[in-house]
């Protein structure tokens, strides 16, 4: 019977002699469905992907890939997974077109009418040698290789470093269509804004350990939404209520956060008092992020974001 998960991680563990890298981690990508997988730098996400794409072997936990083990059955597996990694390295005297082809040849999928229509799509030109690309153009030669091929399982790695937005809106249909397709895909981004187009999960780690993991509906439910309420009467009583935090009167506007399982009784609250307008705005993937992180996410994000 085919297996309802692409990956599935429990209890994952790896050290580096005293410094644990994981301790513990969960983590699912269910089949043909897209899966994104946050965390800051040291989180042990690259540990993670390397110990799925049989690098690095576990310490501890179990990992299966496709139905397999990732350090036993890594031969069999690399024909079946397709990885694009956030700073895509080349050989440098092979042009695009060249490597595409080999990787293409090493997984025994190479399709040429697929991959022509890619490099049209992403506007490679495959004839020119790697060690003439900028940046953006060797993540094209990683990503058409990708999505080029048959691949069951998607590993996305910081995959739009270096892109344009219109190339990162190719990026988007195309990972869409893969999911289409019935393949699977692990994204793991630090734009919060493709995770939230794109995926279908999330899950969050911190210091090795997976912290939240669930549906973006299910996580949102975590958190609390913002809340901006004019009306002509008193709103001051609202703050009485539990759940709700962080109540702000400015003439005849509130505003407010509360939490999820109390906006039954706010609304119920608030009715009487006849509001003119309102607004309910559920927290976003960043906020929920920064909730586990802080300032320190912050620094995080910045350097992400320079890095790219």
């Amino acid at each position: 019977m085919t297996s309802s998960l692409a990956v599935d991680v429990h209890g994952l563990q790896k050290n580096y002699g005293i410094t644990h890298a994981l301790r513990g981690l969960d983590l699912q990508v269910g089949t043909g469905t897209v899966a994104g997988f946050l965390g800051p730098n040291g989180a042990g996400k690259s540990t993670t992907i390397r110990i799925l794409l049989g690098l690095l072997r576990a310490d501890g936990g179990r990992a299966t890939l496709l139905g397999g083990d990732p350090w036993r059955d890594a031969v069999a597996l690399h024909r079946r997974i397709a990885y694009v990694a956030g700073d895509v390295t080349l050989w440098p005297n092979l042009t695009g077109g060249q490597a595409i082809d080999i990787l293409g040849a090493l997984r025994g999928d190479h399709d040429r009418k697929r991959v022509d229509s890619f490099l049209q799509r992403f506007d490679l030109d495959p004839t020119k040698k790697a060690r003439s690309y900028s940046k953006g153009n060797r993540q094209k030669v990683g990503l058409v290789s990708a999505f080029a091929s048959r691949a069951e399982l998607l590993f996305l790695d910081e995959p739009t470093n270096g892109l344009d937005p219109l190339m990162e809106e190719v990026f988007t249909e195309c990972v869409k269509e893969a999911r289409d397709e019935g393949r699977s895909v692990l994204l793991s981004s630090h734009i919060f804004a493709e995770v939230e187009k794109l995926c279908d999960t999330v899950t969050i780690i911190r210091d090795g350990r997976t912290v939240e993991s669930g549906t973006l509906s299910e996580l949102r439910h975590l958190q609390r939404s913002t809340v901006r309420v004019t009306l002509d009467a008193d709103a001051s009583a609202l703050g009485a209520i539990d759940g709700v935090h962080d109540l702000v009167i400015d003439g005849a506007r509130a505003t407010f956060t509360v939490d999820s399982a109390a906006l039954p009784a706010v609304l119920a609250a608030l009715a009487p008092l006849a509001p003119r307008e309102l607004v309910s705005t559920p927290p976003s993937l960043e906020e929920l992020f920064l909730r586990h992180y802080g300032v320190h996410a912050s620094d995080a994000l910045m350097d992400a974001e320079v890095a790219s």
